[in-house]
């Protein structure tokens, strides 16, 4: 990282592309933190609307608190990097720009991670809610849930969302740069944190609030745009590599379960026609799934089709299967 430290000071990464209107409500929920010092890093990923002229005025407006970047279009994860390495937070936030963080949540989690500090990351309980709509009152996810580490449970799913924590730097600086995925790099970054055997802080407050809204997502598509399945591809690969590292065993709820997950992965590859990592994501599901599960009816049956009909057929007719079945 290019900035030097400064100590208590929280530093909010945040993305944007082509989303003016929605950016002031995010920037604007960091502005009246109940906490400071902060800094807001907004990086304009390629927009071609209004987006920077808009970026340009924030940071104008909160010189001093607000740092506008403008790059070519590179993707989420290489625009949170781009954060990341101005950042000179002793705390490292990423928001979406198009959710919101509620007052008092730099104040809580703040001082949780200064008076806790066998821990890296300290997270409350987050909203999901169509956006200008009714706010529920129940937690969305787990975020409701004292979860003492990130990992095992983060293999099953990413139990938050990215406005749910808030990181020390020097356990981002440990993980390293984000990769540029354009699906699932979220994931694959915090898999890589948990890894490190990271103990969480919980703040049974809400602290954010995450916003289904009708426009365009950065990650969207994850399971039907041909690249965004090569890099889901790529992000399972790596989730495993971190698992194994973490110790969690094939025969663990968590490994079995994302097993499951490689081997569905492994069809929809195939039905896009990715035969070579629909190959790949099956061999890693039977290896997650262990020696006996391996040997399954349900393995031995789809190695015997897609060794007589080929990858993608045999992936096509996975899926369709699977949707007669929901």
């Amino acid at each position: 990282m290019t900035g030097t430290m400064v100590a208590g000071l929280v530093s909010t990464i945040i993305p944007v592309h082509n989303r003016a209107g929605l950016l002031r409500e995010a920037v604007t929920s960091v502005l009246v933190q109940t906490y400071r010092p902060v800094e807001i890093i907004i990086v304009d990923d390629g927009s071609t609307d209004d987006t920077p002229g808009v970026v340009d005025g924030l940071a104008t407006a909160s010189a001093g608190e607000v740092i506008a970047v403008h790059q070519r279009n590179m993707g989420p994860g290489l625009a949170r990097e781009a954060g990341r390495r101005l950042a000179r937070g002793e705390f490292i936030q990423y928001l979406d720009s198009d959710d919101v963080l509620l007052p008092r949540k730099f104040e809580f989690q703040a001082m949780g991670l200064r008076t806790n500090p066998e821990c890296a990351v300290a997270y409350g309980k987050t909203r999901y809610c169509k956006h200008g709509s009714f706010v529920p009152c129940e937690p969305w996810k787990r975020t409701g849930e004292r979860i003492d580490r990130m990992f095992p449970s983060f293999l099953q799913s990413r139990w938050w969302g990215t406005s749910t924590p808030l990181y020390r730097r020097e356990l981002t600086d440990a993980g390293g740069p984000w990769r540029a995925l354009s699906s699932e790099e979220d994931w694959e970054y915090d898999c890589r944190l948990a890894a490190m055997g990271v103990r969480l802080f919980y703040v049974e407050e809400f602290v954010s609030e995450e916003h289904e809204h009708a426009g365009a997502r950065l990650s969207g598509g994850g399971s039907i745009a041909v690249q965004k399945l090569l890099d889901r591809a790529k992000a399972h690969s790596l989730i495993l590599e971190y698992a194994r590292r973490a110790g969690i065993a094939e025969g663990d709820a968590e490994m079995q379960h994302f097993a499951r997950e490689l081997f569905l992965l492994a069809r929809q590859c195939g039905a896009a026609t990715l035969s070579s990592e629909s190959r790949e994501m099956f061999r890693l599901a039977k290896d997650a799934s262990g020696a006996e599960r391996a040997r399954g009816i349900d393995f031995t049956l789809y190695r015997l089709a897609a060794g007589i009909l080929g990858w993608p057929l045999a992936g096509r007719l996975a899926c369709a299967s699977d949707l007669f079945r929901k």
